[in-house]
């Protein structure tokens, strides 16, 4: 659907976000805690925080909370 992939390749316009993204395809299948993420990243908790959900309410990220902490990937 185009505009389901419209959607997910805007979310990825933002540079933190697209950074976020990045750190995820180098982190590979495993992915990712948000603290990993925070730590490689250097943002804040709060706005970490934002952009993992805007991107996993349009697909560029998941997530998955079968562990803890959650753990997300691309």
């Amino acid at each position: 659907d185009h505009e389901k992939v419209a959607a997910s390749l805007a979310e990825l316009g933002n540079s933190h976000r697209l950074s976020v993204f990045r750190f995820l395809v180098k982190a590979g299948h495993d992915g990712a805690s948000v603290g990993d993420i925070q730590k490689g990243l250097g943002i804040p908790a709060s706005t970490l925080s934002h952009h993992l959900a805007r991107m996993a309410k349009v697909g560029p990220v998941s997530y998955t909370h079968l562990t803890l902490p959650t753990i997300y990937s691309v």
